[in-house]
């Protein structure tokens, strides 16, 4: 299995492509830059099979019917914000992109519970994630030892509480009864700045460890 990092979109959010040994893969977050990101795709003889929110805020989701409808394929996220990706008041675009707003056509599957999510040969566990929205999920892929985080924990940070939808204790019981839980060793693809550690930020992270 192979991860690419790729920033996209106006804040320059992380998508994630997890690819496996026959190049197909699963897109995360894909958050704008759409034409980019299929040339990429075609360039590199990858064929997409899903697309997976962590959350359906507007510069995880700018992307969304760019990819799917280039490739026919599914959406899934959790369905505590099935409403957001056509509405700019929910998802945020409405407020931060000054009028320009982000809306793309609703999920194909709505996650309503954790536990294992198959997608062809991928296996993910979802895991409930909130605080940084209602609805954030995080995906660990125990092949690839990777957890796909979306906003929730970030290199020696945590995500933004301020959003409608947003709590601070939530969002740190979620990170220290759920990513924590994980193996030290996991990587976090976190959706902004670089990828980190379940040690790392165990260790250094001032928000978790009081420091």
């Amino acid at each position: 299995m192979d991860v690419k990092q790729i920033p996209l979109g106006p804040l320059q959010t992380n998508a994630y492509v997890l690819i496996n040994d026959k190049k197909e893969a699963v897109i995360f977050d894909p958050g704008g830059d759409g034409e980019k990101l299929n040339h990429w795709l075609e360039a590199e003889g990858i064929k997409p099979i899903a697309v997976i929110l962590t959350h359906a805020h507007f510069d995880h989701i700018g992307a969304v019917d760019d990819i799917r409808e280039k490739w026919g394929i599914e959406v899934y996220m959790h369905h505590l914000e099935k409403e957001w990706l056509g509405d700019a008041s929910k998802n945020g675009s409405a407020l931060f992109m000054m009028g320009e707003a982000v809306e793309v056509k609703d999920a194909d599957h709505f996650i309503e519970e954790e536990g294992n999510l198959e997608i062809g040969s991928f296996t993910f566990v979802v895991l409930e994630t909130p605080g940084h929205s209602p609805g954030s999920i995080s995906l660990y892929h125990k092949e690839s030892g990777v957890v796909f985080a979306g906003d929730v924990l970030f290199y020696g940070s945590i995500g933004r509480t301020d959003l409608p939808g947003g709590s601070y204790e939530t969002l740190i019981n979620s990170i220290n009864e759920k990513l924590m839980d994980l193996p030290e060793e996991t990587i976090v693809a976190c959706g902004h700045g670089p990828q980190t550690t379940i040690r790392r930020e165990m260790d250094t992270n001032p928000f978790l460890n009081g420091m």
